[in-house]
């Protein structure tokens, strides 16, 4: 009995080690098992889509170099992330806007010199292709914190959604939570 059984392990070890083609052929059917998985019944329909696959790494490029180039007060390098056309931004506070690219840089200008520093620390993004819309999306989470040249300092988290056509920025929606202060 002792024989057989460490046959069998020899020969089951000797079978795991083969060429990978058998595994590719088992990865291949198990992701065609899981596409082919039925879909699940949901409570709501999306009135924009539900269909996105990954996007493209340079989208994500483009608008951390936006972040970037606020971050490092310039303005130059922020126009340069921008469409020409009319873009459209909305604020976390709710306030939007739809601009072209230099007037909307010419008001973050005004914004931003208002501010002596400004650090950014990014906590995820991820880059997004909505199949049905074809559209690109990058979605980015992360803290920013202001320091105003009076000396008041700001902190807040924010997740923005930003909306590319052509490789530019077109379309940003911003959305904070700010820290609470604690009560003594």
């Amino acid at each position: 009995m002792k024989k057989l059984s460490v046959i069998f392990l020899i020969t089951f070890f000797f079978m795991a080690c083969t060429s990978s083609s058998s595994t590719d052929t088992t990865a291949a059917a198990s992701k065609d098992s899981v596409t082919a998985a039925p879909a699940i019944a949901l409570p709501y329909t999306a009135v924009y889509s539900s269909s996105f696959v990954p996007g493209k790494p340079a989208d994500v490029l483009t608008v951390l170099n936006s972040y970037k180039a606020w971050q490092d007060n310039d303005m130059a390098a922020l126009r340069a992330t921008f469409g020409d056309a009319a873009d459209t931004l909305i604020f976390a506070n709710g306030m939007a806007i739809m601009t072209t690219g230099d007037s909307l840089v010419s008001g973050a200008k005004k914004y931003r010199d208002s501010l002596s520093k400004v650090e950014l620390t990014f906590y995820a993004w991820t880059s997004n292709h909505s199949v049905d819309r074809n559209d690109e999306w990058v979605n980015v989470w992360y803290k920013e914190v202001d320091t105003h040249k009076t000396g008041k300092v700001d902190s807040t988290f924010y997740e923005d959604d930003n909306r590319l056509k052509d490789g530019k920025i077109v379309w940003a929606s911003s959305h904070e939570q700010k820290y609470l202060k604690k009560k003594k």
